[in-house]
C-alpha cells in the first residue's frame, strides 16, 4: 500500500521533480524605440493632423514600427498598441471592415490599445457600396444585398464603431469600387440615392465618399455632399485625377480625408511584388507628397481636422512615407 503523504517516485529511484513542460510564451509585440528626429517632428506637427497607414500588420516594419520579428497574424491581433506608440502614427485605416463587419469585441480591443487623440478611418462594408447590377466580388458571397441600406449601415458599421470608439472614430469611409459603364450611365440617379442615404445616417459621425471613377466627380456631387454633411475622400490612385483636381471644398464640414494608395502607373499586385517587404522607399513620389502637404496645411489653416492614410503601395513603405510627409510639413 502506498501512503498518500509520500512523494510519488519513478520506477527506479528518487521522486520526480520535473514539471510538465510548457510551451514557451510568445514574445509580446513591442514598439521600436522612437528616433529623436521623429519625436521632434511629432511635437512640431499640429494636433489637427493625423497621419497613419492603411493597416498595422506588416512583418517588414520590424525596426521601423516594431521591435522584434513577428508573424503578420500576431501583428494583426496584438500589434496595434505598439503601432500607436510611434510618435508620427496618429491614425490608422481599417481595411478589413471593407470585407466584413468588425465585431464589438475587436473594436473594444482596438480602443484600449490607442490613446484618446488617435483616430480610426473605418471603411464601410463593401455590401453598402456594391450596386446590384455591378460585379460582386467573391468576398461578398453570402453577404446581404445592402446597397445604400441605411439600417444595415447603421446597425453593422456605424453604431458599433461610434459606441465603442467614440471620439477615436475619425471618419467612416464609403469606398465605391469601379462601377462600370452600366452603372455610370445612371450617374445622376446614383448621386440622388447616395445623398438620401447620407442624410439618413446618424449625425454624430463624420462620413467620406471615395470613388474609382472620375466621372462621378463634379459640382453637383460636391453640392450633394455639402447638403448631406459629408466630404469627398481624396485618393491618390491611377484611376483618379490628381488630388488637387478632384474638387475643391473649402467650406466643407468635417475632416479633410486623404488616402495615398498606389504609385502612378502601377497596378496593385505589381506594386505589392515590387515593394515587399515594405521596409524601404522604392518609388519616391515627390509630387503627391507636396500635394498632400499643401492640401493639409490649407485645411488646418481653416480649422479642419486632417486625416492622411498612406498605403505601402504608394512609395514602398507607408511608415517611411509618413515620416517624409511630416518632414515636408515642418519644412514649409
Amino acid at each position: 500500500m502506498v501512503r498518500a503523504d509520500l512523494p510519488q517516485t519513478d520506477l527506479f529511484g528518487a521522486p520526480s521533480t520535473e514539471a510538465t513542460p510548457r510551451k514557451p510564451r510568445r514574445p509580446a509585440v513591442a514598439a521600436v524605440a522612437p528616433a529623436d528626429a521623429d519625436v521632434a517632428l511629432a511635437a512640431a506637427l499640429p494636433r489637427e493632423l493625423h497621419l497613419g497607414t492603411s493597416t498595422w500588420s506588416f512583418a517588414g516594419w520590424q525596426g521601423l514600427v516594431y521591435d522584434g520579428a513577428h508573424e503578420e497574424s500576431k501583428l494583426a491581433r496584438e500589434g496595434l498598441a505598439a503601432y500607436a506608440r510611434h510618435p508620427l502614427l496618429r491614425a490608422v485605416g481599417v481595411d478589413r471592415s471593407f470585407y466584413a463587419p468588425v465585431g464589438v469585441t475587436t473594436l473594444e480591443r482596438w480602443r484600449a490599445a490607442v490613446p484618446e487623440s488617435f483616430r480610426f478611418l473605418m471603411k464601410a462594408h463593401a455590401a453598402l457600396t456594391t450596386p446590384r447590377t455591378a460585379h460582386r466580388p467573391e468576398f461578398l458571397r453570402g453577404a446581404p444585398e445592402a446597397f445604400l441600406d441605411v439600417d444595415y449601415a447603421t446597425q453593422t458599421v456605424i453604431d458599433p464603431a461610434r459606441r465603442v470608439l467614440g471620439e477615436r472614430l475619425g471618419v467612416v469611409l464609403f469606398q465605391f469600387s469601379p462601377l462600370g459603364e452600366r452603372v455610370l450611365r445612371h450617374r445622376e440617379l446614383l448621386l440622388e440615392r447616395l445623398g438620401t442615404f447620407l442624410r439618413a445616417l446618424p449625425r454624430d459621425v463624420h462620413y467620406a465618399v471615395e470613388w474609382r471613377d472620375a466621372a462621378m466627380l463634379g459640382p453637383d456631387y460636391q453640392q450633394m455632399l455639402a447638403a448631406a454633411g459629408a466630404v469627398h475622400g481624396l485618393c491618390a490612385h491611377p484611376r483618379m485625377p490628381a488630388l488637387d483636381a478632384q474638387g475643391a471644398e473649402p467650406e466643407a464640414q468635417g475632416p479633410l480625408v486623404i488616402r495615398w494608395l498606389l504609385a502612378p502607373g502601377r497596378q496593385y499586385e505589381e506594386a505589392k511584388a515590387a515593394y515587399a517587404p515594405f521596409d524601404r522607399l522604392v518609388d519616391p513620389d515627390f509630387v503627391n507628397r507636396s500635394r498632400i502637404v499643401s492640401l493639409g496645411q490649407q485645411a488646418v489653416g481653416r480649422g479642419r481636422t486632417v486625416i492622411v492614410i498612406v498605403n505601402n503601395k504608394a512609395e514602398g513603405s507607408a511608415p517611411l512615407s509618413v515620416a517624409q510627409l511630416a518632414r515636408q510639413w515642418c519644412a514649409k
